[in-house]
């Protein structure tokens, strides 16, 4: 006999299946590649399955209707971030949520315990191997996207600190560091469409475009403040605080997806953008009193 405290928690299950069940229908109903469809078809019959089971648990109906403005949010998030993002966040707790369904077995008997097994499965494997099954350019090729950013943000940021050392005219270190940035998108590009070639997972033309996509976007958008301002000391704290937000959203992506840390790829990106920052700063520095070029580019 399950006491008062088990069957509170049995209903809050119950109501966290059927959310999950409403969210993949709706997404399969507005999903409009096959493969994808079907997936989500068969995620959304898992979690309707689980919902009955702790439905009869429970002793009632623990249904409820989600409001149209948060189902339209999370299609748009599948619309920005891809579908495999969306599931994988709306599945981010679900490690706590298999320990509680484990920790919950030692109230069940029989047939009722058999059945909660049987989901924790489905939750560890079956819905995990569903999701590896979806196909998506930009998972496919979020390694030669980030390769691309991520080394841009580290080569630009350093190329407009070399210049405070240098002068103090910000649109010669904003065009600087497109000169050096277009060059450097050019040559990995070609890097990584050389690299794609020896993997037959990967489209060669695909991956160049998407690394070159990458670094120019982090190139242009690090120049910009350059471009905005008179004051260098401005114009580099904006283009270095647009720098951590690149990586703080890149990071975050492939977090997501790929199940990493976030704080510690956070920290280690950041803190290689700003030692090299740094690094080139005092060159620049040293560069600049040594030639005594400052006093000529103003």
């Amino acid at each position: 006999m399950l006491g008062e405290e088990q069957l509170r928690l049995a209903e809050e299950f119950c109501k966290d299946e059927y959310i999950d069940y409403m969210i993949y229908k709706y997404l399969s109903e507005h999903e409009k590649h096959d493969k994808h469809k079907k997936i989500l078809e068969e995620l959304a019959k898992d979690e309707y399955r689980h919902y009955e089971f702790w439905k009869n648990i429970v002793g009632k109906d623990c249904s409820q209707e989600l409001s149209s403005g948060y189902l339209r949010r999370i299609k748009l998030m599948r619309k920005i971030f891809g579908l495999t993002f969306t599931l994988k966040w709306l599945e981010r707790h679900e490690e706590e949520v298999v320990e509680a369904y484990k920790d919950y077995l030692k109230y069940l008997q029989g047939s009722e315990k058999e059945k909660l097994q049987e989901i924790i499965l489905d939750e560890e494997k079956h819905e995990h191997e569903l999701m590896s099954n979806i196909e998506e350019t930009i998972v496919k090729y979020m390694s030669f996207i980030v390769l691309g950013l991520a080394d841009a943000i580290v080569e630009i940021t350093g190329v407009h600190a070399g210049f405070l050392g240098v002068t103090s005219y910000t649109i010669m270190a904003g065009i600087a560091g497109l000169i050096v940035g277009l060059s450097a998108a050019i040559s990995m590009s070609s890097a990584a469409y050389i690299q794609a070639k020896h993997d037959p997972t990967r489209n060669p033309t695909t991956s160049a475009i998407m690394t070159g996509i990458g670094y120019v976007g982090a190139v242009v958008l690090l120049a910009l403040p350059y471009f905005a301002t008179h004051n260098m000391a401005y114009a580099f704290t904006a283009s270095i605080l647009l720098g951590v937000l690149l990586i703080g959203i890149f990071t975050f992506y492939g977090s997501i997806v790929f199940d990493r840390n976030f704080k510690r790829e956070f920290i280690e990106s950041v803190g290689l953008m700003l030692g090299t920052a740094f690094a080139s700063y005092v060159f620049g520095e040293i560069i600049g009193a040594y030639f005594g070029i400052r006093n000529i580019f103003g």
